[in-house]
């Protein structure tokens, strides 16, 4: 079983959430829970383990 990472991993953090932010410009509510859905689905299958999944949904839940 693999651990969840919780501390800072992400290089460039403040580039990653301007993506981010880039990526939703434009959209409706609708089309921007639509993108989270299918970016969030597309990240779980990357990980592709589901004991990290369990805890990374823990984790959110707090």
């Amino acid at each position: 079983m693999s651990a969840l990472i919780l501390k800072p991993n992400i290089d460039s953090p403040d580039d990653v959430y301007a993506d981010l932010l880039a990526a939703h410009e434009g959209l409706t509510k609708a089309q921007s829970d639509a993108l989270n859905a299918r970016l969030i689905l597309i990240l779980a299958n990357h990980i592709g383990d589901r004991d990290v999944l369990r805890q990374a949904l823990a984790a959110a839940v707090k």
